[in-house]
């Protein structure tokens, strides 16, 4: 399953996707994340049938995902953003 968390609004989309199906909870993601934006829990809150350890976008930050992950998203030549590059499963992707 796909987890989208973020928002739309006049200046774009931004969104952080999270594959529920790849993602194994490891954690990597929380620790890469510079603007702490992940956080592990035991089970997933948008899928009730699936009682493994998953990595999900923290409550308080999900408004405010163009602003937190600006840092890691330069103008010019983007280098892996540090949260897709530290998931091993790819189970992260951004849609901005």
């Amino acid at each position: 399953m796909l987890a989208n968390y973020g928002y739309k609004d006049a200046s774009g989309d931004f969104f952080i996707t999270i594959d529920t199906d790849i993602c194994n909870g490891c954690g990597d993601c929380v620790s890469a994340c510079p603007a702490d934006i992940f956080e592990v829990m035991d089970e997933d809150p948008n899928d009730p049938l699936r009682d493994e350890p998953v990595a999900v976008v923290s409550a308080d930050k999900k408004k405010k995902l163009k602003y937190e992950c600006n840092p890691c998203k330069p103008a010019s030549e983007r280098p892996p953003l540090p949260c897709v590059e530290a998931c091993k499963a790819g189970a992260i992707s951004h849609s901005w």
